[in-house]
């Protein structure tokens, strides 16, 4: 008997981690560097994707700036890392706080966490950091900066080189395959009304692969993805129930084709020195 329990309760835990496993995240619709990294970040997924030659290495969720402190859209570089930083806190929101605190020593009360990396121009504040707030994160709250869970902000900052580009895109659905070669869509809320979403060149692209294929699409549930922008991430070509199979692929979707996703050429960026 407590051979057969053993059995059960290793059978029970074995299900119990598979049906915990992650779905993969979507992918934008974005042309990384074919050689070296890449920093993508998409407000409205919510998502900061690094790439290491073309190739997608790690997807974090991230906080990105309010609807009033927007994060710059746009082509940006990284820029100097500083571990354990004190946070000078800007005029702004000094008035913001009126508390009359000016600066915060490295520690647990710290908003940057472990680690400030700097993002684009200084005179834009921009940086990737950490948090004391961990369930900030995913959202939209920031002053502007991009928050990561702090264990999360680490490995970032000690993965990517300074002077490696760093683009904010705001895509709000992305067109994935999966191994199963099953076409899956999201959509995503528009936090900035930016209303850039081409509907019509997505569901342009998504017949088109459908055709080249030779698979069928379940268009109200395109139509119902589109309506409901929940973030999750839809079958289009499966009965539901059927699970997402990673790795995922990015259709060019922007563009109204049924083309994968391909980095583009560009010269490596000139190495910047950790301050």
């Amino acid at each position: 008997m407590k051979k057969i329990g053993f059995g059960l309760l290793a059978l029970t835990c074995s299900t119990a981690i598979l049906a915990s496993t992650p779905a993969p995240t979507p992918i934008p619709d974005f042309k990384p560097v074919a050689e070296g990294q890449h920093v993508v970040i998409n407000i409205p997924q919510q998502r900061l994707f690094l790439y290491n030659n073309g190739k997608l290495v790690k997807a974090y969720p991230v906080a990105v700036g309010k609807a009033m402190t927007q994060t710059n859209l746009g082509e940006h570089k990284i820029g100097p890392k500083a571990f354990n930083p004190t946070w000078h806190i800007p005029k702004s929101i000094q008035k913001e706080r009126s508390d009359g605190v000016k600066t915060i020593p490295p520690g647990p009360k710290n908003p940057l966490g472990p680690v400030f990396v700097r993002m684009g121009d200084p005179k834009l504040g921009l940086g990737i950091h950490g948090t004391n707030a961990p369930s900030s994160v995913p959202g939209v709250r920031s002053h502007g900066c991009v928050r990561m869970k702090s264990p999360d902000a680490l490995e970032f900052a000690k993965t990517i080189t300074s002077g490696s580009p760093a683009s904010v895109i705001y895509q709000m659905a992305t067109l994935n395959v999966d191994a199963n070669n099953n076409l899956w869509l999201a959509a995503f809320r528009d936090p900035y009304k930016q209303k850039n979403l081409d509907s019509d060149a997505l569901r342009k692209s998504i017949a088109a692969w459908a055709k080249a294929h030779g698979k069928t699409v379940n268009t109200k549930r395109v139509d119902a993805v589109l309506k409901n922008r929940s973030g999750m991430i839809n079958c289009l070509t499966c009965a539901k129930g059927v699970k997402i199979k990673g790795p995922l692929k990015s259709v060019a979707w922007n563009s109204g084709s049924a083309e994968y996703t391909k980095p583009k050429p560009v010269p490596k960026p000139a190495p910047v020195e950790d301050q």
